[in-house]
């Protein structure tokens, strides 16, 4: 079978099984995931995830684990809040979504407990087809915690930043992806974030990548705003492609990355991850084909979900996850036969 042209991902996340969430251990965890892995592996997704199932909190489920499982086990990072800063924190602009910061930083942040290296080489050790580690960016983790050390937010995320690309460095996955969804709705900061996440993207051994989107609660979006504002941010990242949410998007903003360095790959998001119907072969097709058109012959290497999946039910993401492979053979169908 020859190589396509577009490669098939996932962004990260995976439902929870309800067995897994009702006894949970560690044998049930490395199970669960060998179950979110062969489920991509299956249906022939390219570049698979391990599910990030064992980052799930239940006394955080707004984020998934995506803010608490990094920060907290963080030297310099306290857990215990006062109600003073928990107002504080309320009055932040764009952290509506939270009702009280991921902690405090009281002095020098490091790693302290925190392994990514072992949850990578867990992940490792049950796929058979190349695996994409994922992770937080350092934008996003910075503004959900409050300072009283650093003294502004963007000396806070080079320092998070700092921590980051120390675990990144020994971590081994085909591909490490960090994910940033408050920058979308704050497009005047990524000057800053985009110094901070080359922090952490210029550690990674093998194929770095970003993860962009406007977030997703209740298959709601949490921030506003449009991709052309952060066309700069993007050709200034040292990474190799980009994963974009868009089909939860105007069909016409993806003319935005008409901008985008040719160099960095663009992934397409081409699954809705905020809606329960399982997207058609043939809608996914013409997703790619509309894209394609716009953009130009070659431009598009990966296409994926908009977004992670653990808002989901298993068996509608599921379904999601194998439309989106049979869409994108389809698409490379009709490519070949017009080619002949």
């Amino acid at each position: 079978m020859s190589t396509p042209g577009i490669k098939t991902t996932v962004v990260g996340s995976y439902p929870v099984p309800d067995w897994l969430a009702a006894a949970p251990s560690e044998q049930a965890l490395a199970d669960a995931t060998r179950v979110v892995l062969a489920t991509q592996e299956k249906a022939g997704i390219d570049l698979v995830c391990d599910g990030e199932l064992y980052r799930f909190d239940v006394n955080h489920p707004e984020t998934n684990g995506m803010i608490e499982y990094f920060v907290r086990p963080m030297a310099g990072v306290r857990a215990d809040l006062t109600f003073k800063e928990i107002q504080s924190f309320r009055s932040q602009e764009g952290m509506g979504f939270r009702t009280q910061p991921a902690g405090v930083v009281d002095g020098p942040i490091s790693s302290g407990t925190l392994d990514l290296p072992d949850a990578c080489a867990r992940a490792k050790g049950l796929a058979t087809k190349p695996l994409k580690f994922t992770l937080t960016g350092p934008h996003m983790l910075a503004k959900t915690l409050s300072d009283h050390h650093y003294g502004s937010t963007p000396r806070l995320a080079m320092a998070v930043a700092e921590v980051l690309a120390e675990q990144v460095a020994a971590c081994d996955a085909d591909v490490i992806q960090i994910d940033e969804a408050n920058l979308p709705g704050h497009p005047e900061e990524w000057e800053w974030a985009s110094e901070a996440a080359n922090i952490v993207l210029s550690a990674v051994k093998t194929t770095p990548a970003i993860h962009l989107c406007f977030g997703n609660y209740g298959g709601q979006s949490i921030q506003r705003g449009t991709w052309d504002k952060l066309i700069g941010y993007l050709n200034s990242l040292q990474v190799d492609h980009i994963v974009m949410e868009m089909a939860h998007r105007p069909a016409e903003e993806v003319t935005a990355f008409r901008g985008l360095r040719p160099e960095i790959g663009l992934g397409l998001g081409v699954v809705d991850v905020k809606a329960t119907e399982v997207e058609s072969a043939d809608g996914i097709a013409r997703a790619i084909e509309r894209a394609a058109s716009l953009l130009g012959e070659n431009r598009i290497r990966y296409v994926h979900p908009d977004c992670g999946f653990w808002m989901l039910k298993r068996s509608i993401a599921d379904a999601k996850i194998a439309a989106l492979v049979k869409g994108r053979d389809l698409f490379e169908d009709r490519v070949s036969a017009i080619a002949s």
